[in-house]
């Protein structure tokens, strides 16, 4: 294992309560799924399977009949369906309706753990709509509400993309919510030691750059190299090319100190 880290870091480092639709919900009373399935969690099983096996728009009557009937993890999927278009049109006031349904229903005295990732996922989604508003004044921007909702999730669930979410308005500022590096600085760290990508790239340009913090460039490097290697599609080429320019822009200082770093970082994580 220590070869191999080692071949890593040598080649990373190189400088080459739910609101849903009225008519909906009257509906459910005569739909199909009330006498297919004996009740919710079934319905939920049965949807996941028909999605699964490519069939998404088929498994949508199902999960409306399961998040009816307080099944939060069919809400959620309602939720990104209308988010995406997945299999019915997309709308994302609906999908907000499902998210908010999941929040509002959320009690911690009687949560399921089980369903902690659905539920944080949930916080996430809501604050990423108050943040941006929905057209057609259905709901109107508001930042400090998306705040208040990355801010819980990322305290009380500890959920890493929440703790990113929170750490990017910090950057950017907005209208209740003033820039803060510092701030998004140690919300970043945090998603960044879960493994959290985009945490890890941003963070790491925040302290090879010195924007806002105190510059830390090899730590930064460090950062920026773990992302790079974590990269996935062309969503995240940015990562990509902001190490490029990092590396090429760092001394050999910079770049035999990040080794360090890193090889503490990957004996810690192993």
């Amino acid at each position: 294992m220590a070869a191999a880290a080692g071949a890593f870091i040598t080649a990373a480092l190189s400088p080459a309560g739910l609101a849903f639709d009225g008519p909906e919900t009257s509906a459910l009373a005569a739909a199909k799924p009330l006498q297919m399935f004996k009740d919710p969690h079934q319905a939920l099983q049965s949807a996941l399977e028909s999605y699964r096996s490519g069939n998404p728009a088929s498994s949508v009557e199902a999960l409306k009949y399961a998040a009816a009937g307080g099944e939060a993890l069919a809400q959620w999927k309602l939720g990104r369906m209308y988010a995406d278009g997945d299999g019915v049109p997309r709308d994302d006031y609906k999908a907000y309706q499902y998210f908010q349904g999941i929040v509002d229903n959320y009690d911690e005295d009687t949560a399921n753990w089980r369903e902690k990732s659905v539920v944080a996922s949930a916080f996430v989604a809501v604050g990423l709509f108050n943040l941006k508003g929905i057209s057609g004044n259905r709901l109107q921007a508001d930042a400090e509400a998306a705040q208040r909702l990355f801010m819980y999730a990322a305290t009380h669930f500890s959920d890493s993309n929440a703790q990113y979410q929170l750490a990017r308005l910090y950057l950017d500022g907005a209208p209740g919510v003033p820039r803060n590096h510092m701030q998004a600085a140690r919300w970043l760290n945090l998603a960044a030691e879960k493994n959290h990508v985009e945490s890890q790239a941003l963070l790491g340009q925040l302290l090879f750059s010195g924007d806002g913090v105190p510059a830390q460039r090899a730590r930064g490097l460090m950062w920026m190299t773990l992302a790079r290697e974590g990269a996935g599609g062309k969503t995240q080429d940015w990562i990509r090319a902001q190490y490029e320019q990092a590396i090429h822009a760092a001394n050999d200082a910079d770049r035999q100190a990040a080794l360090v770093y890193l090889e503490d970082h990957l004996k810690r994580r192993y």
